[in-house]
């Protein structure tokens, strides 16, 4: 029965909402691959019905998913007893899940997804991993979308505090986008989680679908914390998805100053709530968990002037010229301990000669 529903996914030009259409409409997948008469489906156009079974003769179930395990590709059907419960009660849930990696090391009953703008700033992607690293040793689960910017670091920052992930992607398996996650999606398949698509492995990353990946990511999810988003991007429209699936919408705000912000205080000021610890998460999804206190991470000894310079940069990033003026050490000093503060972890060097903390 299963090896149905992976032929009707593997028709390129239908979806997953043609797919339940047909099954709830038959009772059972086999039926549903096998009729030749459409007609009685309300509002099914004939031409649909037409192009559905000429595109339909050409696919030989068997043979479909052999392609799929000689891929070492796991999948999950609709009708699957560990088919994710968050995920089935969305409109048009997936028909079938593909995934690589350990689907059973991921708590579902815990899913936050992070989504948010792939041209991030520095500060975004440094508060979301503070907010994060708030979760570390828990079994809280973060779902994003593999791709560049916000999403790449809701991953990593999973990974560094030992959380699991779930990667959504806009594509099937035979592509890796962006190629410069290859690394990211191994480490994911590799122990942290899973990297998972509704698309059959030969379907490329074309623009359509990843907002159509979206759902996923949000339907997957209790619910969604946008770290950064423009007026006009895949965040907001994650964050909309949020909404009318009836989950927990939530915020990082940022500098006012920046384009990528509008969309967030947009979402503020109509009801989301507001994030700037991890806290902030568990409140508003009323999640009881205790980060374990031996990862919290401790200050090590600083001396004297490596303190005055770490006080420097409490309140934001400075420059050499500033971090001299303030600490009035020399200049060969200075270098030295920023040098020294570097190795152990506790700055960080930004643009040209400015510096940041990292914890």
């Amino acid at each position: 029965m299963r090896k149905y529903w992976v032929a009707l996914s593997s028709i390129e030009e239908i979806g997953s909402s043609f797919i339940q259409r047909l099954y709830n409409h038959f009772g059972d997948i086999e039926s549903a691959f096998n009729a030749n008469d459409l007609s009685a489906i309300d509002g099914l156009s004939v031409k649909k019905a037409e192009e559905f079974l000429r595109l339909r003769d050409k696919i030989d179930p068997d043979k479909v998913l052999s392609e799929v395990l000689n891929r070492g590709i796991k999948f999950l059907t609709y009708e699957d007893e560990k088919y994710p419960y968050m995920l089935k009660n969305i409109d048009n849930p997936p028909s079938v899940l593909y995934y690589k990696g350990d689907l059973d090391i991921c708590n579902l009953e815990k899913t936050l997804a992070v989504v948010g703008s792939r041209r991030a700033t520095s500060y975004a992607k440094d508060a979301l991993s503070k907010v994060i690293s708030g979760f570390s040793g828990t079994d809280i689960c973060i779902v994003s979308g593999l791709a560049s910017g916000i999403d790449s670091t809701a991953h990593r920052s999973a990974i560094e505090n030992n959380l699991k992930t779930i990667g959504v992607i806009a594509s099937g398996f035979d592509y890796t986008y962006p190629a410069s996650n290859k690394d990211l999606y191994k480490k994911i398949e590799d122990g942290f989680g899973v990297v998972l698509t509704e698309y059959f492995p030969t379907f490329e990353p074309l623009p359509f679908r990843f907002p159509q990946r979206n759902r996923i990511v949000s339907g997957l999810s209790f619910g969604t914390l946008v770290a950064e988003a423009s007026l006009k991007s895949g965040a907001l429209i994650t964050a909309n998805l949020t909404l009318e699936q009836g989950r927990e919408l939530m915020c990082i705000p940022g500098l006012i100053t920046n384009p990528n912000t509008e969309g967030i205080y947009k979402l503020l000021k109509n009801g989301a709530t507001l994030v700037t610890c991890a806290e902030d998460v568990l409140e508003a999804l009323d999640w009881e968990v205790k980060p374990q206190q031996q990862n919290l991470f401790s200050l090590p000894d600083l001396s004297e002037d490596e303190q005055q310079i770490y006080e420097a940069l409490k309140i934001e990033e400075k420059g050499v010229d500033e971090l001299q003026a303030y600490t009035r050490l020399s200049i060969e000093n200075l270098l030295m301990y920023l040098t020294t503060l570097e190795l152990k972890g506790i700055i960080k060097q930004t643009d040209g000669d400015r510096y940041r903390l990292t914890v």
